[in-house]
C-alpha cells in the first residue's frame, strides 16, 4: 500500500513538472526522510513548478512565502495587532504544514535567519513566546545561483538543514517541445495523499535496513571530509543522519527494503555538496569546487562489499 502511494505521487508531480524523473524521485526522497527540500538553478527551469506541484500533491495546508529583500522576519513568523484592548498573535505562513519559500536568498540574511530554529525544532519564537509549528512541517525553497544580481548566500548553518540540495537541470528537448505545445494549458497537481497515507509511508521508510556496513561506510566519509585539507568545514553528524535517512527513503521509492552502496551514492552530491565550506587559504587563484572535493574523498574511502 505504502509504495503504491509513492508512485501515485511521483506520477502526480511528473504530470505537471517534465524535468528528469531522477529529480522527482530525489524531491519526494526529501519528504520521506522527514527532511527540508533546496532547489536551486538559473531562473526559468522549473523549480517553482516542481516546488508547487509537490506541496499540493501532499494534501496538506500551503503557504507560499515571495522572499524580496524588503521581506520582515515578522512577515514570515507574525506579529501581534492590539484588537479590543489587548494584544493578538497573528501568526504567519510558517504556521503551515508546508511552506514553499520562493527566492529563498533573495530574503535579507536577517529575515533567513527565521527559518532556523523553525527548520531545526519545528517551532518559532516571536515576541519572547515559543509557538509549536503544526505537524508534519515541511520547508521547500527555491533559490537561484549566488552570481545572480540580487541574491544573499545563505549561512553554512541554514543550508545545513537542508536534507537535499538539487541541482534542476533543463529539460530534455522532448520536454521543452511538449511544454511548447501546451502553452500555459499544463494540468495542476490536486491532493494524491493523506496525511495518515504520509505517516504510512514513513513508517515503511523507517524499516528499510541499513547495514552496519554501510553505517561505518557513512562514518569513514564524514571523517574524512573534517580532516581534508581543503576544508574548513565537513560533514556534520546531521548531516550523516539525514544523507542514511535519504538512502532509506530512496531506497523505497525505487522499491527496496534495503540500502545500496549505490544509493548513497547517487544522493552524495546533492546531500552533501552544501554542507562542505571549502578552506580559504588553499583556494589560491582559483575557487575551489566542493563537488571535486567531495569526489575525492568518496574516491578515498572504500565503498563496503
Amino acid at each position: 500500500m505504502a509504495r503504491r502511494h509513492c508512485e501515485s505521487l511521483i506520477q502526480a508531480i511528473s504530470s505537471v513538472y517534465l524535468g528528469p524523473r531522477p529529480v522527482v524521485e530525489f524531491a519526494v526522497a526529501a519528504l520521506f526522510a522527514r527532511g527540508h527540500l533546496l532547489l536551486e538553478d538559473v531562473p526559468g527551469v522549473g523549480k517553482t513548478t516542481l516546488a508547487r506541484s509537490l506541496a499540493n500533491a501532499l494534501g496538506l495546508k500551503v503557504a507560499r512565502i515571495q522572499c524580496t529583500p524588503d521581506l520582515l522576519p515578522s512577515d514570515v513568523i507574525g506579529y501581534s495587532l492590539p484588537l479590543s484592548g489587548d494584544f493578538t498573535f497573528r501568526p504567519g505562513p510558517i504556521f503551515s504544514n508546508v511552506v514553499l519559500v520562493d527566492e529563498i536568498n533573495r530574503a535579507a540574511p536577517r529575515t533567513q535567519s527565521a527559518f532556523l530554529e523553525a527548520m531545526e525544532e519545528n517551532q518559532v519564537t516571536a515576541e519572547g513566546e515559543t509557538r509549536p509549528l503544526p505537524r508534519p512541517f515541511f520547508v521547500i525553497a527555491t533559490q537561484n545561483p549566488i552570481e545572480i544580481a540580487g541574491t544573499y548566500p545563505l549561512p553554512e548553518s541554514q543550508l545545513d538543514r537542508f536534507h537535499l540540495r538539487l541541482k534542476m537541470g533543463y529539460p530534455s528537448r522532448a520536454a521543452e517541445m511538449n511544454l511548447l505545445l501546451q502553452g500555459s494549458m499544463r494540468p495542476q497537481t490536486g491532493p494524491v495523499l493523506r496525511p495518515q497515507d504520509l505517516e504510512l509511508i514513513w513508517s515503511a521508510v523507517s524499516s528499510v535496513s541499513c547495514s552496519d556496513n554501510l553505517l561505518q561506510y557513512l562514518l569513514e566519509v564524514g571523517a574524512a571530509s573534517r580532516q581534508h585539507t581543503s576544508l574548513r568545514i565537513g560533514i556534520s553528524t546531521r548531516g550523516l543522519l539525514n544523507w542514511k535517512s535519504l538512502g532509506q527513503a530512496i531506497a523505497f521509492v525505487r522499491g527496496r527494503d534495503f540500502v545500496l552502496p549505490d544509493d548513497l551514492l547517487d544522493l552524495a552530491p546533492a546531500a552533501l555538496t552544501h554542507r562542505l565550506l571549502p578552506n580559504v587559504e588553499h583556494r589560491g587563484l582559483v575557487a575551489l569546487d566542493p563537488q571535486e572535493i567531495l569526489d575525492e574523498i568518496l574516491k578515498s574511502v572504500p565503498l563496503p562489499l
